[in-house]
């Protein structure tokens, strides 16, 4: 695509609504806009200030299309940098793609996904990470996902990683003087400030990197695998959570073959539960098929809840202590189910049975017991707000920076690889011309986060992402 021609789009989503906005971006945006705008009061488009509204009809010569307000932005104070108008029409089909089509007759192209913003990046308005954090931010559906997206569109992340850059840079290029010298056997980058940099940007980024584990399921919702034997209550569970009828609930066990996913959200994080078949031994082909995905599912999840039928005058301490010896770093809640079918005081007894025998299992450690009924909805609050109390959201409280790119994270383990090599550099005692090769390749990868160091492929994989208008 080139860039120097001017862009038209819809920029709301498409169908029908109350209104529409058609934005223009380019160096003949005004123009465009102004040939097929005729302002209410005659003003001329062209001669207006930056930031005004103005109400008018869009005409396709005697015609008239409809009545609108057109938002006029000139470059540079705009979102891409460039001369920007904005239609704000009525919100039928018909309008939206009458006033679009006038736009390209009269000499602009239609925009491709990610266009605007990408101008926006090319023109310096921001940069690669707080472009890419757009896209987050037009894709939340939590408030975790939404406080995420809106720091790094801030830049916390992005400036954050410069600052190390140019520090990095400004040694780099002392070392590379020295290169100059090498004859006259002078040193100007003094190698222990050079050495307190390398420890400074080492734990920066591991600290960075192990952000990523919180922050990519803060971003993409935390998976909840409900796991146990069959007709315990899973999918009632599932439903209980969903407040629908989401899967098919029967007394005949088995009823769930396949893995049933959705998603809500609880205390602004995102948690997407599966409901899983039940695990016992069969000789049905497809419920084997089930049982199977089922662990997949345990072995991806963040959270695992076992649910057994309280009901039943079972044991089942041997079975939770193997889904946790199976999986110790995740967290268990165990769930005894259908409470709602005991007395007041069988509840009471089987609470304290049940937590000596787990005890003795020691399958209790690092695990949370709960009584719920999935059917009543008693207990459901409780289990919500154990599932919350697992989460981590400590740095997302105080503000701090967060990793949630799959792209930046694998930049920054592969510069923190890069700066290791430096330190064992320094630490054999490496020439300047040595250190300077691992240097270079540390700051291309810092570069490549905010979009220093780019390329039309990145770019491309990245914008392609984008919806069509922003």
């Amino acid at each position: 695509m080139t860039h120097d021609e001017t862009i038209v789009a819809l920029a709301t989503p498409a169908g029908a609504g109350a209104i529409a906005v058609i934005r223009l971006s380019g160096k003949d945006a005004i123009t465009i806009a102004s040939n097929l705008f005729v302002s209410i009061s005659g003003k001329v488009l062209e001669k207006q200030k930056t930031h005004t509204v103005h109400l008018g009809h869009v005409k396709d010569g005697e015609r008239v299309i409809d009545e609108v307000l057109a938002t006029l932005f000139k470059n540079p104070n705009s979102y891409t940098g460039e001369d920007v108008v904005e239609f704000s029409c009525h919100g039928s089909n018909y309008i939206q793609q009458e006033i679009i089509q006038l736009c390209l007759r009269k000499g602009a192209r239609m925009a491709q996904a990610g266009e605007f913003t990408l101008r926006a990046f090319l023109n310096g308005k921001m940069d690669l990470s707080q472009a890419e954090a757009v896209a987050d931010l037009i894709a939340s559906d939590s408030e975790a996902s939404h406080q995420l997206a809106i720091q790094q569109m801030r830049g916390g992340f992005s400036s954050e990683i410069k600052k190390l850059r140019e520090e990095l840079l400004n040694f780099a290029s002392l070392i590379e003087l020295e290169l100059d010298f090498a004859e006259e056997d002078v040193e100007f980058a003094n190698r222990d400030e050079f050495q307190k940099l390398i420890t400074r940007i080492t734990q920066v980024l591991k600290g960075l990197i192990d952000s990523f584990a919180t922050g990519n399921v803060l971003k993409n919702g935390i998976p909840v695998a409900i796991v146990g034997e069959p007709n315990v209550g899973k999918s009632t569970l599932l439903n209980a959570l969903l407040n629908e009828e989401r899967a098919i609930v029967s007394d005949i066990a088995g009823t769930t073959r396949d893995t049933i996913e959705d998603e809500i959200v609880i205390g602004g994080i995102g948690f997407r539960f599966i409901d899983t078949a039940g695990i016992r031994r069969t000789d049905d082909v497809i419920e084997g098929l089930g049982i199977k995905k089922t662990f997949e599912k345990m072995e991806q999840a963040q959270v695992v809840i076992y649910l057994f039928d309280a009901a039943e005058q079972k044991d089942h301490a041997t079975e939770i202590e193997q889904v946790k010896n199976k999986y110790p770093q995740k967290p268990l809640v165990i769930i005894a189910n259908k409470v709602d079918q005991l007395s007041e005081e069988a509840k009471k007894q089987f609470n304290v049975s049940l937590s000596t025998r787990l005890s003795d299992g020691q399958a209790v450690e690092g695990s949370h017991l709960l009584l719920l009924s999935a059917k009543t909805g008693e207990g459901v609050e409780e289990l919500k707000q154990q599932l919350l109390e697992f989460i981590n959201t400590g740095a997302l409280r105080n503000n701090e920076t967060i990793v949630t790119n799959t792209r930046h994270y694998d930049a920054l383990l592969k510069a923190l690889e890069e700066i290791q090599k430096v330190q064992e550099g320094l630490d054999s005692g490496l020439s300047g011309d040595l250190l300077a090769i691992d240097i270079r390749q540390a700051l291309y990868y810092f570069g490549e986060i905010t979009g220093e160091i780019s390329n039309d492929e990145l770019l491309g994989n990245i914008f392609a992402n984008f919806c069509i208008g922003k």
